[in-house]
C-alpha cells in the first residue's frame, strides 16, 4: 500500500519521541554507517531472533531478496512478503518483508525495522519514512538503519534514542578516470538514463563481450536474472543506474560513472556527495576492498568530493520530508486540507506534490466524481483508489484517469469488473517488442498486480493474483532473453577472459607472405596498408571471438609495414577519388587537413590501434613529404615563377598572392600596373586580365584536379566533382560559392565562366569598342555556349553596357536596329585614361535629375530640379 497508513495507533505506532508498548525497557535504537557495514545483515539477524517482526526496505526488490533469505531461514510458512503488487501471506507469517510504503503499521510485531532511513530527506518519497522514523514501532525494539548523516535529525526527532555507528568493513578508494574499454572486470558502470545505459552495454559487448543490466524499471525477476549473469561470472561488467546504490551486494570490485548529474524528476542537478558515496560503496563488499571512478566523457571527481567519499564525510541533513498522516476523511476538501496542513516543527518541510494528491486534487475536481463522493467512506475509498502507484510515468493524464475509473467501479459496483481486468492483461501480456516496450508492458502489469493485491478490490483475488504473476513472470524472462541477446556475447567473453588472463600465449597466430592472419587454423583476416581487415567466416560469433588474438600477430608485423612505407617509392602513394586522403597500397592512410596556406595542407594520420605515437610520426613526416613533392611537380610554372622573382622586390608581392591562390589572384578595385611590370609577368607566364591575375599553365587538366583538391581541403569541404575542361559556363549554383571563385568560375549574371575564356572575352569586346559602342557580334551566344536570350545578362555581368535599339516607328521602314555593346570596367579611367579636371568630372544639376532612377527615394525631388 502507498501512502501513509491511517490506523489505529497502538503499539506499533508512537507519537514521536515517545516510547510505546506494555513494556517501559522497549529498545528503540538506529544503527548508522557507511555502505559495507553489515546494517542489514545485523537487522535480519536481530528480527528473526525476536518471535514476530516486521522490516520494511526501500525496494521491492530488496523486500523480495530478505523474503528469499529469511524464507531459507525460518520456512515459508513462517514468512511473508508484502509489497505494492505481491503479497505472499500465510495464515501464520510471523516475519514480514515489506517494502516501506507496504509495512503492515495495523499488526503487533515485537521487531520492527526499517532501511535507508536516509530516504526521509528525499523530497518523492521522505514522507513515508519520516512517518515510519516518527511512529512506526516494535513492542520489544526498533531498529533505523541508513548513513550518518540523519544522526542530528534523529537525535534530535527521536529523543532518547540509542544511536550506534558502524564503520565500513572495507577499503573503499578514488582510483581516478578510466577509459571504458580499459575498466577491469568485475566493474559495475553507472549511468542515469536508459539511453545511456543501453550506449554503454552496446560498447561493451562490442569491445568486452557483453555486460549485465540493472535498471530500477526490470521486474525483481529480470533483475534477479541478469545479476545471476554478472554473479556467475558468464560477464566481467555491469551496467546499472543508481538502482544498485540501494543494498544490492554483488561482487563488484570497482564502480564507474559515467556521469555525476541526474534528472531528479523536476530538473538535471549534480549528484551529492553522498548520493556517490551510496552508489560507490557497492564496490569491495565484504573484507574486500573496492575502487571507484568516472569514465566515458564524464568529468573526473573533483579531489575534494573524492576525498569526502573515501573518508565518509558528508554534510548533516537538516530538512526531512513531511506529510500529515492524521488525514480527515469527512470530505474531499477536508482531506486536502489535512494533507497539506503545515509541519509542526521546523525540520520536517513539505516535498514534491506526490501523485497521490495530483490525482485527489483532480479527481475531487471531476464533474463526474464529485457527486460520487458524499459521505466518509467513500472519501477514504477515492484516496486509496488515488494511492494506486504511477509505475507506467507516462506524463500524461492517463494514470489520473485510471484512478477515476477505478474509484467508479467501486463505488458503484463494489468491486472492479472481471472483464476489464481482463483486458487490461491481455493488453500487457504480449511477448513482442522492443525491450523499452516490454518494460513499459511490465510497468502495466505490475499496476494490475497492485490493484489485484489490493483486499475487497476484485472478486476472485486470488486468480487475478495468479494470473497477474504468470504474466510478470512471462514477460520478465523474455525482456532478460532479450536482454541476454543484445548485450551479451558469451563466446567473446570466454576468450576476452582467457586474453585477459594470458591465454593468448597458447593461441597460435600468424602473418602470412600474401598478409594473411591465421590464429589457431583459422583465417581470420587480412592486413591492407597498416589495417587489420576481418575476414568473413561461416561462425560470425567465432571471428569476433579471434580478432584479438589476430591483433597480437599483426603487432609483430605493423613495425616491418611501417619500415616499409617510409622507404617505398614515391609512386606508391596515391590520392583517394575525393581527394581528401592519402593512400598506401590501396587503403587509406592519412586523412588531409588545412594548412598553413591552400599549398600546403597537413596529413593526420588515421585512428590506428597497432601504430604508437613514434610510428605515426615517421608516417606523417614521409607523407608531407611526399605531398609537398606532388604539390610542386604539378604546380611547377608557379614555383618556377616564384623563383625567378626571389630577387625582384616589385615582383615578390604579386607572385605571393597567386601562390596563395594557387595559381589565381584577384585584382583589387581601381588597381593599375606599370606598362613595363605587365610585360615582365606575361614573359613569366602571368596574364593580368581586367579582373585577375592568372596562369594558363596552371588552368590546364593535369594540375587542375590537384588544385580542386588542394582548394576543397582549404576550405574545409568535400571536393566537388570538377567540370570537363570542354566546359565553358556553369549555371551558377552548380557549385558551392567559395569553391567556384577559388577555382576561377567568374560570376556573369545567370551563369559563371570559366576565369580565362572570360578575360579572353573581356579583351576581345574591349579592344572592340573601346572608341564607341558597336553591335552585338552574331556568335557571341554560342562561344560562350549560354543562350542568346541570356547574352545581355551575362554581358551586364560582365561590366558591359548593352544599349536595347529603340522600336521603330510605324511610318518608317527598315531592318531593325542592332543591341549595342561597350565595355565599361571598374576602374578603366585609371588603368586607361588621363585624370580629367574636376570641374570636368561634374555633372550639371540637371544631368543628374536625369539619372536619377525611378525608385531611387530622391525620384520625388526630381521635378523641382527640373524647374530651378
Amino acid at each position: 500500500m502507498t501512502g501513509v497508513p491511517s490506523g489505529l495507533r497502538g503499539p506499533h505506532r508512537a507519537a514521536a519521541g515517545h516510547r510505546s508498548g506494555p513494556h517501559s525497557d522497549q529498545v528503540v535504537r538506529a544503527v548508522l554507517g557507511p555502505t559495507n557495514t553489515g546494517k542489514t545483515h545485523l537487522a535480519i539477524e536481530r528480527l528473526l531472533s525476536h518471535s514476530s517482526g516486521v522490516i520494511g526496505f526501500p525496494l521491492r526488490l530488496l523486500a523480495r531478496e530478505n523474503y528469499d533469505r529469511m524464507v531459507a531461514r525460518k520456512g515459508a510458512h513462517a514468512v511473508a512478503l508484502i509489497t505494492g503488487e505481491e503479497k505472499i501471506i500465510p495464515p501464520k507469517a510471523r516475519w514480514f518483508s515489506c517494502t516501506v510504503e507496504a509495512m503492515p503499521l495495523d499488526r503487533r510485531v515485537e521487531f520492527v525495522a526499517v532501511d535507508e532511513i536516509q530516504l526521509c530527506a528525499d523530497p518523492d518519497r521522505g514522507h513515508i519514512f519520516t512517518d515510519r522514523l516518527l511512529h512506526a514501532r516494535g513492542t520489544a525494539e526498533t531498529m533505523f538503519l541508513g548513513a550518518d548523516t540523519i544522526r542530528n535529525l534523529i537525535r534530535r526527532l527521536v529523543p532518547g534514542i540509542e544511536i550506534e555507528h558502524r564503520p565500513r568493513l572495507s577499503q573503499l578508494t578514488h582510483a581516478g578516470a578510466c577509459k571504458l574499454t580499459r575498466l577491469p572486470p568485475r566493474s559495475a558502470i553507472v549511468a542515469f538514463s536508459a539511453g545511456e545505459v543501453y550506449a554503454i552495454a552496446e560498447l561493451l559487448r562490442r569491445r568486452r563481450g557483453g555486460c549485465a543490466i540493472v535498471m530500477g524499471q526490470l521486474s525483481p525477476r529480470t533483475r534477479n536474472a541478469q545479476v545471476a549473469l554478472y554473479q556467475e561470472k558468464e560477464v566481467d561488467y555491469l551496467v546499472a543506474t543508481d538502482a544498485i546504490g540501494m543494498g544490492l551486494n554483488m561482487d563488484v570490485n570497482h564502480v564507474a560513472f559515467a556521469s555525476l548529474s541526474k534528472f531528479d524528476g523536476s530538473r538535471i542537478r549534480p549528484l551529492t556527495a553522498g548520493e556517490i558515496a551510496q552508489v560507490a560503496g557497492r564496490a569491495g563488499r565484504g573484507l574486500r576492498d573496492g575502487t571507484f571512478g568516472t569514465t566515458g566523457t564524464c568529468p573526473p571527481l573533483h579531489e575534494e568530493l573524492a576525498e569526502a567519499v573515501e573518508q565518509h564525510r558528508f554534510d548533516p541533513l537538516t530538512r526531512l520530508s513531511w506529510r500529515n498522516s492524521a488525514l480527515d476523511f469527512s470530505s474531499p476538501a477536508s482531506l486536502l486540507g489535512s494533507l497539506n496542513q503545515a509541519s509542526p516543527r521546523p525540520e520536517l518541510i513539505a516535498g514534491h506534490e506526490a501523485s497521490d494528491v495530483l490525482a485527489l486534487s483532480a479527481l475531487s475536481a471531476s464533474p463526474d466524481i464529485r457527486p460520487l463522493v458524499h459521505a466518509r467512506a467513500a472519501t477514504r475509498l477515492l484516496w486509496e483508489s488515488c494511492q494506486i502507484p504511477d509505475f507506467r510515468k507516462l506524463g500524461d493524464d492517463s494514470h489520473i484517469r485510471l484512478c477515476g475509473r477505478i474509484f467508479t467501479h467501486l463505488i458503484g459496483d463494489g468491486r472492479i469488473p472481471a472483464t476489464w481486468m481482463e483486458n487490461q492483461i491481455t493488453h500487457f501480456f504480449q511477448t513482442d517488442g522492443t525491450i523499452d516496450t516490454l518494460m513499459q508492458r511490465l510497468a502495466g502489469i505490475r499496476v494490475c498486480s497492485y490493484i489485484a493485491a489490493r483486499p475487497g478490490w476484485i472478486a476472485n483475488a486470488e486468480h487475478w493474483q495468479a494470473r497477474t504473476r504468470e504474466a510478470e513472470d512471462r514477460l520478465s524472462d523474455v525482456l532478460h532473453e532479450q536482454l541476454t541477446a543484445r548485450f551479451v556475447d558469451r563466446r567473446a567473453t570466454t576468450l576476452i577472459r582467457r586474453l585477459d588472463e594470458g591465454g593468448h600465449d597458447n593461441l597460435l597466430s600468424a602473418v602470412t607472405a600474401q598478409g594473411n592472419v591465421v590464429v589457431e587454423g583459422h583465417e581470420v583476416g587480412r592486413i591492407a596498408g597498416l589495417d587489420l581487415i576481418a575476414g568473413e567466416h561461416t561462425d560470425a560469433e567465432d571471428g569476433r571471438l579471434l580478432m584479438r588474438a589476430a591483433r597480437r600477430a599483426v603487432r609483430s608485423e605493423i613495425p616491418r609495414r611501417v619500415a616499409l612505407l617510409v622507404q617505398d617509392d614515391d609512386q606508391q602513394f596515391t590520392f583517394s577519388t575525393d581527394g581528401t586522403h592519402i593512400m598506401w597500397q590501396g587503403m587509406n592512410l592519412a586523412r588531409l587537413l588545412p594548412g598553413a596556406d591552400v599549398l600546403s595542407p597537413r596529413p593526420l594520420v588515421l585512428d590506428n590501434p597497432l601504430l604508437d605515437n613514434a610510428q605515426r610520426e615517421r608516417i606523417r613526416n614521409r607523407l608531407q613529404t611526399w605531398l609537398g613533392q606532388v604539390v610542386r611537380e604539378h604546380l611547377a610554372p608557379l614555383f618556377a615563377v616564384q623563383a625567378a622573382v626571389a630577387a625582384t622586390p616589385e615582383l615578390r608581392g604579386i607572385v605571393h598572392r597567386l601562390l596563395e591562390g594557387a595559381g589565381i589572384a584577384p585584382l583589387h578595385r581601381g588597381e593599375r600596373l606599370p606598362p613595363e611590370m605587365l610585360g615582365r609577368l606575361r614573359r613569366l607566364g602571368v596574364r593580368v586580365g581586367h579582373y585577375t591575375l592568372f596562369m594558363p599553365a596552371i588552368l590546364k587538366e593535369r594540375p587542375l584536379q590537384l588544385r580542386g583538391w588542394l582548394v576543397a581541403i582549404s576550405l574545409n569541404m568535400p571536393c566537388p566533382t570538377l567540370p570537363a575542361m570542354s566546359r565553358i559556363t556553369l549555371p551558377p549554383d552548380a557549385l558551392p560559392p567559395a569553391f567556384m571563385d577559388r577555382m576561377g568560375w567568374l560570376a556573369a549574371g545567370p551563369v559563371r565562366i570559366r576565369l580565362d575564356i572570360a578575360e579572353k572575352f573581356i579583351r576581345e569586346l574591349a579592344r572592340l569598342t573601346r572608341r564607341a559602342p558597336v553591335p552585338l557580334p552574331p556568335q557571341l551566344a554560342s562561344r560562350l555556349g549560354v543562350r542568346r536570350e541570356m547574352l545581355p545578362a551575362v554581358l551586364k555581368g560582365l561590366n558591359m553596357r548593352v544599349h536595347h535599339p529603340r522600336p521603330m516607328p510605324a511610318d518608317r521602314y527598315g531592318p531593325p536596329a542592332p543591341i549595342m555593346i561597350r565595355f565599361h570596367a571598374e576602374g578603366d579611367s585609371a588603368r586607361h585614361e588621363k585624370p580629367r579636371p574636376a570641374q570636368d568630372r561634374q555633372p550639371s544639376r540637371r544631368a543628374t535629375t536625369r539619372h536619377i532612377r525611378s525608385d531611387s527615394p530622391f525620384a520625388a525631388l526630381a521635378p523641382l530640379l527640373d524647374r530651378s
